[in-house]
């Protein structure tokens, strides 16, 4: 099978990479909005070429975001106007209306992280935000899905495939308004594959995490008189020191807990009483995340107790001292997301033994993706499959790039997945 990427597959790429897709959850308020409806539109337009149908397409509906495990940050952001409507999802189907049992489903996200990059291919190698998470892997997952076709004539006819084309992957939003409603809404297959870097080895696995927030909410003060105020960016820098040092100790190797953001303000003058600290978690199953969720607790506690000890003897932050655990909040942006670690001897015989795909061993880790909402999905099997690496490509980073080579071979992969699942389904009827 000839699954390569040709002159007009390259070009749909190049098309893509030009179409700013990064959601308003990366860019900010009043930024411009994403060309995702753009996007879309080129992407089921080249589809349609190979006999993909177009079987929907909308914006999520507001009453998708009324859950408690809506991360805050949606929740907050939800209520702008074209928040939603500009950043739509799209099914495309083919073959005729099949059952579960009969489908393959491959899941997408043609929206990107923020921060532009210079667009370009030069016959190897190309670079530009999504090269490799993930437009390019939509644009191989389409080559692939053409050179199944032309392989097997049961694709198409006695086996349907399902692609899901999504926003909503990046910025935290965790596939809650692109995603999980498709996946709620019956669009998925027996064997579902979500395309991510994976090396070209599947993955039966994806984490969560939750994320926690650490406020201070104190008064300010002048440089003249530091100790007249409360020192928001002292108590959270000692914190963020305490928290990585306890964290890290209890914490599996397999579930690193990130210190990540901390703010309080940017002048040199002025005594900042107010400030945030970000920790993210993430965990490979519910239990795994409900401890880590209490350590956070139990270490903000402690982590209090010490700087109101260490610090209350210091003129300029004894205020602070006394009042740390008063001023000082944890709420979560988000907690209770599923985590999918699922397990098919006859599907992994399938990809393993008859498509040439291997598993990616269970030393490596998972990582996050939509992959989380088919957890539990009855009668299915779900994997994170696609080209490249998230670090070594460079994903979410300056200098994202996808080589040629990297996109001709997850195309040839799909291929033989297809072909092997249309012609096991022959074999056992």
């Amino acid at each position: 099978m000839d699954a390569r990427l040709g002159p007009g597959d390259q070009e749909l790429l190049l098309d893509l990479l030009r179409l700013p897709t990064a959601g308003p959850l990366e860019t900010g308020p009043g930024a411009p909005r994403p060309l995702l409806a753009e996007a879309l539109g080129v992407y089921a337009r080249a589809a349609g070429a190979i006999g993909l149908a177009e079987v929907y397409r909308g914006a999520p509906r507001a009453e998708d975001l009324d859950r408690p495990d809506v991360p805050l940050n949606v929740r907050e952001r939800a209520c702008e106007e074209g928040f939603l409507a500009s950043q739509p999802s799209l099914v495309l189907r083919l073959g005729p209306e099949l059952p579960r049992s009969a489908t393959v489903m491959f899941n997408v996200h043609l929206d990107t992280v923020a921060g532009p990059e210079p667009v370009g291919f030069d016959g190897q190698r190309f670079t530009g935000r999504g090269s490799i998470d993930a437009k390019g892997p939509a644009v191989a997952l389409l080559a692939g899905i053409r050179a199944a076709v032309a392989a097997e004539p049961g694709v198409g006819s006695s086996v349907r495939v399902l692609v899901q084309a999504v926003s909503g992957e990046e910025g935290g939003a965790m596939g809650v308004f692109g995603t999980r409603p498709l996946v709620e809404a019956g669009y998925v297959g027996a064997l579902n594959v979500f395309c991510e870097p994976t090396g070209l080895r599947y993955l039966p696995r994806a984490t969560a995490a939750a994320t926690a927030r650490l406020r201070v909410r104190g008064e300010d003060a002048i440089d003249d008189c530091p100790g007249a105020g409360h020192n928001a960016t002292v108590l959270l820098g000692f914190l963020a020191q305490y928290l990585a040092r306890e964290l890290g100790t209890v914490a599996a190797p397999r579930d690193p807990v990130c210190v990540a953001g901390l703010s309080t303000g940017p002048l040199h003058n002025r005594v900042y009483g107010t400030g945030e600290l970000l920790l993210n978690l993430p965990y490979r199953d519910a239990s795994s995340g409900r401890r880590a969720e209490a350590s956070v607790l139990a270490a903000v506690e402690a982590g209090l107790v010490a700087f109101r000890r260490e610090f209350a003897g210091l003129p300029e932050f004894a205020r602070t001292a006394a009042d740390c655990a008063r001023i000082t909040r944890l709420d979560w942006l988000k907690r209770g997301l599923p985590v999918l670690d699922n397990r098919h001897p006859a599907f992994e015989e399938l990809l393993a033994r008859h498509a040439g795909i291997p598993r990616l061993p269970d030393g490596e880790p998972a990582f996050t993706c939509d992959a989380i909402w088919t957890a539990g999905l009855p009668d299915a099997f779900t994997v994170v499959l696609g080209p490249g690496d998230l670090g070594a490509n460079r994903a979410h980073a300056e200098g994202e790039f996808a080589d040629l080579t990297q996109l001709d071979g997850f195309a040839a992969a799909v291929a033989r997945l297809l072909v092997a699942f249309a012609r096991h389904r022959t074999h056992r009827r």
